[in-house]
């Protein structure tokens, strides 16, 4: 059989997956803190049909003869650029400015987030739009600052007039029964080593990966301290409270992209028909 409709067919199958991914990126161009993918491709093996010689004194040397038998899938890429800040003015919308994500957890399993739109449930505590905890580090016993080695939920008393978020991070409220501002907590940001490691999860959530980076967690309820960090310090970004991160998706980069793969899938097919061409010439050569 002839190898190009072997390597037409390894085009289709990669074409189909870019435009998979190109897909899931216009679906989600208005997601908040979604972060687009991107595909990449390489050669397969090739099938050499003569090799390399060296130089003599009479005659120069040749170069090897080979033939490519396809394309394979190379990468799927999760692409981290900062998207663009919304306003919203809603005190629990928080954008990050910068690097880092917000933690978030269920009670037993931990991940990070870009998107900030968040919301206080009965009791106070800061959560996100599936209910799943953020967490910060809590407040001192005099609650006018943190406590920098305990990590727990955010919580704002149900009694509280009024609160406000600042860009480190620090979440503080007026009480009903005093005028003194009073710390509820300071929410913290994850910074890993490699963002690209990280495992998409569904829900606006990723989970670390062993390629992400160090831990979260040291252990059972131990933070990293080194990866866990307050925003605006080791690296990490600022928070912008009133604001939400949109999707970073260009949508004239996906439809030329989408343009692309359309006419690269197209021209694989017609490589498998000019094949099947030829095959159906040698077949009739009986006749």
């Amino acid at each position: 059989m002839l190898r190009s409709m072997y390597s037409g067919i390894s085009g289709m199958k990669n074409f189909q997956v870019k435009l998979d991914v190109i897909g899931n990126n216009i679906a989600n161009v208005n997601t908040y803190g979604f972060k687009k993918g991107r595909t990449t491709f390489k050669d397969l093996v090739s099938q050499q049909i003569a090799g390399a010689s060296a130089p003599t004194a009479g005659r120069g040397g040749v170069n090897a003869k080979q033939v490519g038998l396809g394309s394979q899938l190379s990468t799927i890429d999760t692409i981290h650029t900062q998207g663009s800040l919304q306003t919203t003015g809603r005190p629990l919308d928080l954008g990050i400015s910068g690097d880092g994500f917000f933690v978030l957890s269920d009670g037993t399993n931990d991940f990070v987030s870009r998107a900030g739109n968040f919301y206080l449930d009965k009791s106070g505590n800061l959560v996100n739009a599936d209910g799943l905890f953020v967490k910060g580090l809590e407040p001192n016993a005099n609650k006018d600052g943190v406590n920098t080695s305990s990590v727990t939920n955010i919580n704002i008393p149900t009694t509280a007039k009024s609160f406000s978020i600042g860009n480190d991070g620090m979440v503080t409220y007026i009480d009903s029964t005093s005028s003194t501002p009073k710390v509820a907590g300071q929410i913290l940001l994850a910074k890993f080593a490699n963002t690209g490691g990280l495992e998409k999860v569904g829900g606006n959530l990723y989970r670390e990966t062993t390629n992400s980076g160090a831990s979260i967690k040291t252990g059972p309820n131990t933070y990293n301290a080194t990866v866990v960090v307050p925003p605006n310090s080791a690296g990490a970004g600022t928070l912008e409270a009133g604001t939400l991160e949109m999707s970073n998706v260009d949508l004239s980069e996906e439809f030329t992209e989408m343009i692309v793969a359309q006419r690269g899938f197209q021209a694989n097919t017609r490589i498998i028909t000019t094949s099947d061409e030829i095959l159906q010439e040698l077949v009739n050569l009986k006749r």
